[in-house]
């Protein structure tokens, strides 16, 4: 009843509200943002999950085409789960760089889906292509309303919010937490998400990071999904003790500077009034 009264309240964007997520991975919008991305859902909201490489190095047995054809499927069955939109690039997994082609890839996006929040990575994160797309973003944010780059697509008259999911990396520049949101009513939800890219939370993810117990056979469901839920609990447990203010599950945004600045209003809309801060 909390939630529903929450995200209820009028907000200042259209609606249904419009929010646009640019994942190097084609499951790193789930990871990051998988909670809110869920109450977007249910509040209603048009959502658009875009994958900017094909995710296919992320296995440690199968072969490049094989896994990208498979990450498309999980992805397809994800973004099916939330109720949203999926696009995953054809952007060779691990290669990213980000290239004038690419920009003007990610602006026209926008322009044509016309968000009014957008969440993508910070500049500063351990992985390559996690680095690539943030600047990919980044470099985009005054560009949609410039209207002789890209001219096909109509410049936007107003630049949308755009806010860098979580990361924990302190150097060159720590991550801001200005938005933190409580997804414990939704964690459940939030899991059942990663169920469906089962080739990296029960397969890559547990080979890279050397992860010792075992994973439960494909056959067990529960087993399955009680396991995951130990597995990914850590980082929602670990945002909402650092930035939070006694929620047991949260995920955290910092609003970028490059796209535009809401007010207290806005800011309180986009985040359906989930935020602590």
């Amino acid at each position: 009843k909390e939630c529903i009264a929450l995200v209820s309240q009028p907000n200042p964007f259209r609606d249904p509200m419009r929010v646009l997520v640019f994942g190097a991975h084609p499951d790193d919008a789930e990871f990051h943002a998988g909670g809110l991305l869920t109450l977007h859902a249910d509040a209603g909201s048009t959502i658009r999950l875009v994958s900017v490489t094909d995710g296919s190095v992320g296995h440690q047995s199968l072969t490049r085409p094989a896994l990208a054809a498979r990450r498309r499927d999980e992805a397809a069955r994800a973004a099916a789960r939330l109720g949203a939109e999926v696009d995953v690039w054809d952007t060779p997994d691990g290669e990213l760089t980000p290239t004038l082609q690419l920009r003007r890839k990610v602006i026209e996006q926008i322009r044509q889906f016309r968000p009014d929040l957008v969440l993508t990575h910070r500049i500063h994160d351990y992985h390559p292509d996690h680095r690539a797309t943030g600047e990919l973003v980044r470099d985009a944010c005054y560009m949609v309303r410039v209207p002789g780059i890209v001219p096909h697509a109509p410049a936007l008259r107003t630049d949308p919010v755009v806010a860098s999911m979580v990361d924990f990396f302190a150097r060159p520049q720590p991550f801001q937490a200005d938005v933190v949101v409580d997804i414990g009513a939704v964690f459940e939800r939030y899991v059942a998400l990663l169920d469906c890219h089962a080739s990296q939370v029960y397969e890559w993810l547990p080979y890279i990071e050397q992860i010792p117990a075992p994973v439960p056979p494909a056959d067990d469901a529960a087993a399955r999904i009680a396991w995951l839920t130990n597995f990914v609990r850590r980082r929602p447990r670990a945002v909402a003790k650092r930035w939070g203010s006694g929620e047991q599950y949260a995920e955290a945004f910092e609003i970028s500077e490059y796209g535009r600045r809401p007010t207290d209003a806005e800011r309180d809309a986009l985040f359906l009034k989930h935020s602590t801060r």
